[in-house]
């Protein structure tokens, strides 16, 4: 049996790189968008809506999924790689989204 705000299928979709979340608990949607690599690595969160949650994994590419995660508005940004940052090594737009975000996370940890 699934205790309240455990994942399901329907609460948490995935690709290569990226990762989708519907947290029931505030009925929001996140999704983030990670690339590692021996060059560095780069994190991209995204608070997102249900519509483009429910099409998220119907794409055969992935980035189309990725494509359409970047459609919507990017909460925190992260990139720190041996070529340099972009910006900021750490950037937060929403602080409160990011949290919130961060907390669906671990939900389902």
């Amino acid at each position: 049996m699934l205790r309240k705000g455990m994942f399901t299928m329907k609460n948490k979709k995935q690709g290569n790189n990226w990762t989708a979340y519907y947290d029931s608990d505030t009925s929001r949607y996140f999704a983030e968008i990670i690339y590692t690599s021996r060059e560095g690595r780069e994190q991209y969160d995204y608070e997102i809506t249900a519509e483009i949650y429910s099409r998220l994994g119907t794409f055969s590419d992935d980035i189309d999924n990725e494509r359409l995660i970047k459609t919507a508005n990017k909460v925190y940004s992260f990139e720190n790689t041996m070529y340099g940052t972009l910006g900021p090594e750490k950037t937060v737009w929403d602080e409160e989204a990011n949290e919130a975000m961060n907390d669906c996370v671990k939900k389902g940890r």
